[in-house]
C-alpha cells in the first residue's frame, strides 16, 4: 500500500523528501490540487470542500497513511480529516514551539513566515499563545513565494528582491530563528538563508512531520513493502507528460543537495 502526501502544490516535496530519506522502502502518492491554487488566500470552508475531494480521492486508491503536507490545510481541516477517516492522518504546522525554545536563550525573536491564511488561524494563535510567553513571535505572510515555487522559479535575482521588500520593516539582527511556517518555502532555504545575518537559525516543520509518520507507521508494523516509487497526481489527474515530471525531478534533487 502507498503512502499519499497532499499539498495544493509542489511545498509538500519539501516533506516528500523527508519522508524518502526516513522511509526509503515505500511507495508513495503525490497529489498537488494545483486546480485550486493558492490555498493560503481562501476562505476555510472553501478549503475545506477541496481539501476533503482531494482525501476521498486518495483514500480510493487503498493508501495506508495520509500527510498533509501543508500547513494551511492542516490548519482549516485536520481534525475534521481524522473523524472521518480511519486510517493514520499526520498533518503539518509552523515550528514555532523549537524555535522559541531554541531563541530565548539568546535574547532574540523569531520571525514565522507563512502563508495568510495560516496566520489567521485559530490552531496557529493557539500554538503562539502556548509557547510564546516572552511575546518574542513576529508573523509574516509571503504569498509570492508559493507563486514563485508553483513556477519552478528559484533563480536568486528574482526571489532575493521580494524577500527584501517584505522585509524593509524588519531589523533583521533581531532575530534569532526564522520558522518556514509553509512547505513551499523550504525550496528557497538557501536564499533565505543569504538575506539574514550568519548564525540565524532557518527551520521547519518537514522533517518532524516525517518522523512522526515513520514513528506512526513502526507502531503500527506497517513499514516497507515498496521502492521509493512516486506515482504524481495534480488535482486527481495522473501526471504523465514528461515536462511536468522532469521539473519534479528537478525540485527532488535540489531539495537532496539542499536539505540534507
Amino acid at each position: 500500500m502507498n503512502i499519499a502526501v497532499f499539498d495544493s502544490g509542489v511545498g509538500g516535496m519539501t516533506v516528500l523528501h523527508h519522508i524518502r530519506k526516513l522511509l526509503p522502502n515505500e511507495n508513495f502518492l503525490f497529489y498537488a490540487d494545483t486546480a485550486h491554487l493558492p490555498y493560503g488566500e481562501k476562505p476555510k470552508n472553501e478549503l475545506k470542500k477541496y481539501i476533503f475531494e482531494a482525501v476521498d480521492f486518495l483514500v480510493a486508491h487503498e493508501i495506508k497513511a495520509l500527510v498533509i503536507a501543508c500547513n494551511t490545510a492542516t490548519s482549516a481541516a485536520i481534525e475534521d480529516l481524522r473523524k472521518s477517516y480511519s486510517i493514520p492522518i499526520i498533518g503539518i504546522e509552523p515550528a514555532v514551539k523549537p524555535a522559541v525554545i531554541e531563541t530565548e536563550p539568546e535574547k532574540k525573536k523569531v520571525l514565522v513566515m507563512a502563508t495568510r491564511t495560516t496566520l489567521k488561524e485559530e490552531k496557529y494563535h493557539r500554538l503562539v499563545e502556548q509557547i510564546d510567553k516572552h511575546d518574542i513571535v513576529d508573523p509574516l505572510p509571503m504569498p509570492q513565494l508559493v507563486e514563485l515555487a508553483e513556477a519552478f522559479d528559484f533563480e536568486p535575482n528574482h526571489v532575493i528582491p521580494y524577500l527584501k521588500e517584505q522585509l524593509k520593516p524588519f531589523d533583521l539582527t533581531q532575530y534569532g530563528t526564522v520558522v518556514l511556517g509553509c512547505t513551499h518555502f523550504p525550496i528557497f532555504k538557501d536564499i533565505i538563508e543569504q538575506i539574514f545575518p550568519k548564525g540565524t537559525h532557518v527551520i521547519d516543520g518537514g522533517f518532524g512531520t516525517a518522523m512522526n509518520l515513520k514513528r506512526i507507521l513502526e507502531r503500527l508494523h506497517q513499514t516497507g513493502g515498496g521502492s521509493g516509487k512516486i506515482t504524481f497526481y495534480k488535482s486527481g489527474v495522473r501526471v504523465d507528460d514528461q515536462e511536468t515530471l522532469a521539473h519534479y525531478a528537478q525540485l527532488l534533487k535540489k531539495l537532496d543537495d539542499m536539505l540534507r
